[in-house]
């Protein structure tokens, strides 16, 4: 019996040590590290990433197999027999479904070098180079036509930046998370600031450090994925890694010692029985104010066509002691808190259930301009000494600064099911998703009067206000079949169902009563409401391999939409390569729509904008449903159309070098633009009044220009690696196609209302100019011992624009300029790792000239009282002497000094 009992208590402890660890180093042919490269147990979920030093530890079962993948290598098997096994990969012989891209197919993911459409893959590596604070501004940094900027003093602009690829809004970039649609913020961005009339996704809220890598198909794909893909289409592939976590300390601040940063965050996984895996990732975040404001001019404040008009001495006296004015622009105050889970279950080895989910939450302070006290009077509103002076001595009322505050809640979660059998590949999934804003506006007051001229509120107006806010949320239904129906043809279809919702939320009264509260009005009960769409989409996709190099791919579908019918496009691409693959010429041809977001179709409000001159003048946005419409003659929306085309080519002379350069060409009709504000009455006087803004397929656009994509890596120097990268984008042609689409009501308007457009010179500017005519980056990185350094340059080409209330004579222009970012990498330990950014190294700032149209822009020029009058109508008496009022280019901060430490366990 006793050896019986120990017979047992072995086979017990074998069982419960069943478990062995492997570890290793995967390196390529050359002898270089792969950091990134996924080491899965077969069968199961279970699975690691190399680290930095392309090292990895993983506990498998006796007897497993550990399969190695990495984007663009091939797949290779070993048998888990010893406990330290070296892997090398090669770049030879084919790829697996795990190695290659998945955005722009709706058959047989291919990959990236043998794909027929121009797509960029950033890993989380990339991403977290740059030391940029989120994810869109890393962004910024590694694709040349992806470009965002932080907006001044643009109310709810600063709870989300407006972002574009190729130049095309952000409405027109449509964003996936692990292949599904992620839903649009409910922001609409109604300012005088690029990105104007536009919606789009809030892609800074998604934490970087969940990110596996991120896929950037730069062409028009409304045919393989809907509307809103008009210049392309971005995928992010959230971390599958199970079996090791890592937790990030960030801090920086600028140069000028605000802004401080600190943030931390926490990625880790697990699997879950035998053939399941989680990974989740939560991060806190916190970034302070920072602020540039200009020294402001007190004789243009004094200056009645540029300020004011107020005495010169009392303004002199307020600007001595504060020069600024007590203005406060620069990049806002934001706390952000991120919670994401990534997973799935494989039932079988042909059946899986898969899932995650996103949380974020994000606050955000900002200011509006100082109302100085000759701005805002004591002889004009007594009742301020009472409401923000001590009530009895006037000196004590020094003016006051309206805060904005805005609370943003994002979230998204897919679940979904794949299967296959007898070769049919299905995925049926169900996304939801929403984001919701609501405001705050303390430190003002409400100023109306009655028809008599009293103050409605006077000394008993709140000096806090909730002006409402918006909402948005769509549930997505997704059927995806494809097949490879034999060796050259592969075919896809499905369908897609999605339902919207869109609503306004009312303020309390006092924000929106009369003229509102000062510096932002509130959403009015008939403003708001709930409004709702649905459509139904299909799609045909089928891939032809003519021969192993010739490739032709084409898909056609059909939407349905509820409010405004249906569209049917259709999409062409082919790739051949030649000479071993060293040479690849690929192309594409496709048309596109957009349908108008509910935002645009249903959005109504009151907005407060600064109006050249020092006012700040309350307009009205009228949405293209309403009475208001009708009688005014403004017609419904209709959906966008595009017709795009693509051509390109990719070199790969060596494993080590690649270079592809790609020509586009996008042209957009019917596009969906807000007006200017157009007076249809006259006041008593016979002036234009009642001034209203509205949504308007207002003109068509062109679009052309051309990306480059080189690099070259793996160089021996001295007993490191050197390596180098060069992008950029170069636009040829961004400007209106045709006429203005003005509507015929507008045409008719005669006498003082005569010669209005919906599109004038300066709205024309944020569409066309407000962005980069090119950008380049080029860098290099060198890797030696436990040290990594990289240097980047990236050059922010000119920008134009015509500011609102500047003489037609001149525009203005942002001057070409280099920003250089330096990262130090030190690998302490196979754990611990610390990395030292320095971005925009050269603390170089964006700088502006005026430039002439013509003579009398030239005389203008040469003219120092009348430019220096110019110059103040623009940057509000030089308030905004950096930026303009509405012209931005890159980043005003200048130097920014990041530091980050990631710990492994």
């Amino acid at each position: 019996m006793k050896k019986f009992a120990l017979l047992l208590i072995l086979l017990n402890v074998s069982f419960i040590f069943a478990q062995k660890q492997v570890s290793g180093v995967v390196k390529d042919n050359t002898g270089n590290v792969l950091p990134g490269v996924n080491i899965v147990e077969k069968g199961t979920q279970n699975g690691v990433s190399t680290d930095m030093d392309g090292m990895y530890i993983i506990k498998v079962k006796e007897g497993a197999t550990l399969v190695f993948s990495y984007v663009g290598f091939s797949k290779l098997e070993r048998a888990a027999t010893d406990a330290v096994i070296n892997v090398v990969l090669s770049e030879e012989g084919g790829q697996n479904l795990d190695e290659v891209v998945v955005t722009g197919t709706r058959t047989a993911p291919r990959s990236n070098t043998t794909s027929a459409l121009p797509i960029d893959v950033l890993s989380a590596k990339d991403l977290n180079s740059t030391g940029q604070a989120s994810f869109d501004k890393a962004l910024q940094y590694k694709i040349p036509s992806f470009n965002t900027v932080q907006t001044p003093v643009n109310d709810a602009t600063s709870l989300l930046d407006p972002y574009e690829i190729r130049n095309m809004g952000p409405s027109r970039t449509l964003i996936l998370i692990n292949g599904k649609r992620k839903n649009m913020s409910s922001l609409l961005y109604t300012q005088t600031s690029p990105g104007r009339g536009e919606t789009g996704s809030d892609i800074s809220a998604i934490p970087t450090d969940a990110i596996e890598r991120v896929e950037i198909l730069r062409d028009g794909a409304s045919a393989q994925y809907g509307s809103d893909a008009i210049a392309g289409v971005m995928n992010i592939i959230l971390k599958k890694n199970t079996n090791y976590g890592s937790v990030t300390l960030r801090t920086g601040v600028t140069s000028e010692g605000d802004g401080e940063m600190l943030g931390v965050s926490l990625n880790n996984g697990s699997t879950v029985g035998d053939r399941g895996f989680v990974n989740y990732t939560i991060d806190f975040s916190k970034v302070n104010l920072a602020n540039r404001p200009g020294k402001v001019d007190a004789a243009a404040e004094a200056n009645g066509n540029t300020g004011f008009g107020a005495p010169l001495a009392d303004v002199q006296v307020f600007l001595a002691k504060y020069p600024d004015a007590g203005n406060i622009n620069g990049s806002p105050e934001t706390a952000a808190a991120k919670f994401l889970v990534n997973g799935g279950i494989n039932y079988t080895e042909n059946t899986q259930l898969y899932y995650n989910a996103a949380y974020v939450y994000k606050k955000v302070n900002s200011f509006a301009n100082y109302r100085t006290p000759y701005w805002r009077t004591l002889d004009e509103f007594p009742y301020l000494l009472d409401l923000f002076g001590d009530g009895t001595n006037p000196s004590s009322y020094v003016g006051y600064v309206p805060t904005f505050t805005g609370d943003l809640n994002d979230y998204n979660a897919t679940v979904g099911y794949k299967a296959t059998k007898n070769d049919w590949n299905t995925d049926v999934s169900i996304t939801t998703g929403g984001n919701k804003q609501s405001y705050t506006v303390d430190n003002s007051h409400n100023r109306s009067v009655d028809s008599n001229g009293d103050f409605v509120y006077g000394g008993l107006s709140p000096i806090s206000f909730r002006p409402g806010g918006t909402s948005f949320n769509h549930i997505v239904g997704n059927l995806d079949i494809s097949k490879a129906v034999s060796d050259k043809i592969s075919i896809g279809f499905g369908s897609e169902f999605r339902t919207e919702n869109f609503e306004i939320i009312a303020g309390d009264e006092a924000s929106y009563f009369g003229v509102g509260a000062d510096s932002f009005q509130g959403n009015t009960p008939e403003n708001s409401g709930k409004f709702n769409r649905y459509n139904l989409g299909g799609y045909f996709d089928v891939a032809y391999d003519v021969t192993e190099d010739f490739l032709v791919n084409g898909t056609v579908r059909y939407e349905d939409y509820s409010d405004f019918g249906g569209a049917t496009v259709w999409k062409v691409s082919s790739r051949y390569k030649f000479l071993d693959d060293k040479i690849t010429l690929r192309g594409s041809l496709s048309t596109g729509f957009r349908a108008p977001s509910l935002h645009q179709i249903y959005t109504q409000k009151s907005q407060s904008s600064f109006e050249a001159g020092g006012a700040i003048v309350v307009t009205g946005l009228i949405n293209n449903v309403s009475s208001a419409a009708r009688q005014n003659g403004i017609p419904k929306l209709d959906a966008e159309k595009s017709n795009n085309l693509t051509l390109g080519f990719g070199l790969k002379p060596s494993k080590d070098f690649t270079f592809t350069l790609d020509y586009y060409n996008i042209k957009v009709k019917d596009r969906v633009l807000l007006s200017n504000e157009i007076a249809f009455e006259l006041n008593d006087d016979g002036e234009p009044t009642n001034k209203q803004s509205f949504f308007v397929n207002g003109m068509d656009t062109k679009t052309s220009g051309l990306d480059v994509v080189a690099n070259y890596r793996n160089i021996e120097l001295g007993s490191g690696t050197l390596g180098f990268n060069f992008s950029g984008n170069y636009t040829f042609v961004n400007e209106r196609d045709g006429a203005v689409k003005d509507p015929q009501s507008v045409k008719n308007l005669s006498g003082a209302l005569a010669n209005q457009t919906i599109i004038d010179a300066t709205q024309e500017a944020l569409l066309f100019t407000s962005r980069p005519k090119f950008k380049y980056i080029l860098g290099g990185d060198y890797e030696v011992g436990k040290f990594g350094f990289s240097l980047n340059n990236t050059v922010f080409g000119p920008t134009k624009f015509k500011n609102a209330g500047m003489s037609d004579d001149l525009r203005i222009e942002f001057l070409t300029k280099v920003v250089t970012d330096l990262g130090v990498t030190f690998s302490a330990t196979e754990k611990l790792t610390l990395s030292l950014n320095v971005n925009n190294l050269l603390n170089v700032l964006p700088e502006w000239n005026f430039k002439a149209e013509n003579a009398a822009g030239t005389a203008l020029i040469n003219d120092a009282v009348a430019i220096k009058e110019q110059s103040d109508l623009i940057t509000f008496n030089q308030r905004y002497s950096q930026m303009t009022y509405d012209g931005y280019h890159f980043s005003q901060l200048g130097t920014m000094f990041n530091l980050s430490l990631n710990y492994k366990f």
